[in-house]
């Protein structure tokens, strides 16, 4: 990891930092606590950093709780290709073996989450349980940008983001403005958050060449792949029920990803399935709402 990267993404507080290798890449982990492991995944456009408030919580209560960057994101590489949800779930999975765990806790949030969920169905020897935010079971999610023309104008961004070269320096123009304009256009009218602590980490965090390009190749797959062989290889495995216990947790008023969206996923949980809808938060419960998204995630953690 370059020096660059380092003074944006090795950030103080009440954890440390390791650099793990995992599925032919090295990852970017915060992690804080012992016991057994539950493993955060952020969203766009984030980094390790959204789950500041929820690890040193956990791990208080006896987990170890770790936040990861996702390939092309913050301290991890940025290599060529691998953001597909194939190899993406690899390297979660990778992860949690390399950290020295034969499963752990996922919990996901956004593109975190459609990747826990596919984490959950191609490995699940490594998954324990399951919490997604802000995030629909991919299927769902795919059925929803056929069907619901709500759903589709609310990610208008994903076709704006298909186009070559543009969106990149959309991204790092004016040190990242887009990155806050999009913070506070997902967040709930009136949030606090981003604050501008908030808002600086993350503009920074996205101006990591070549983070912006590989972040939107997450996008960029999920378009293509409605036209390729591996995108229908991957809806055909993730018809699998997920068997795992799901915790399913969602911002009220969140304007990027519909709650109605996120509610049909039950129909691909097999397991033990538990429905939140969070009250007056938008598309980043674990950072609007901290407190009560923590109390949620916990009492369903404490539930045998």
């Amino acid at each position: 990891m370059n020096a660059k990267a380092g003074g944006v993404v090795d950030i103080d507080g009440p954890w440390v930092h390791r650099w793990v290798s995992a599925n032919g890449a090295r990852f970017h982990v915060a992690e804080a606590g012992d016991g057994p492991l539950v493993l955060f995944l952020h969203g766009f456009p984030e980094f390790w950093w959204a789950w500041r408030h929820q690890l040193p919580a956990l791990a208080e209560l006896g987990y170890r709780a770790a936040a990861m960057d996702l390939r092309g994101y913050g301290g991890s590489d940025k290599t060529p290709r691998g953001y597909d949800p194939m190899t993406l779930a690899g390297d979660v999975a990778g992860l949690v073996r390399s950290l020295g765990y034969s499963d752990a806790v996922l919990v996901g949030h956004g593109w975190g989450g459609y990747v826990a969920w596919a984490t959950a169905t191609l490995h699940p020897r490594q998954v324990n349980r399951l919490a997604v935010v802000a995030a629909p079971h991919p299927l769902r999610l795919r059925q929803a940008a056929f069907r619901s023309a709500r759903q589709l104008r609310s990610a208008g961004h994903v076709a704006s983001f298909q186009t070559p070269i543009l969106p990149e320096r959309q991204l790092v123009a004016d040190d990242g403005a887009l990155v806050e304009t999009l913070l506070r256009r997902w967040a709930a009218p009136g949030s606090a958050f981003p604050d501008p602590e908030a808002a600086r980490r993350y503009r920074q965090a996205m101006q990591l060449w070549p983070a912006p390009h590989c972040a939107l190749e997450y996008y960029r797959w999920l378009v293509r792949a409605a036209f390729r062989a591996d995108g229908r290889r991957f809806v055909g495995r993730m018809k699998q029920p997920v068997t795992q216990r799901v915790l399913q947790l969602h911002g009220m008023l969140d304007p990027s990803v519909l709650p109605a969206t996120a509610e049909g996923s039950a129909e691909y949980v097999a397991g033990a399935y538990r429905w939140r809808l969070l009250d007056g938060v938008g598309h980043f419960p674990h950072e609007e709402a901290p407190d009560a998204f923590t109390k949620e995630l916990l009492a369903w953690l404490d539930d045998s």
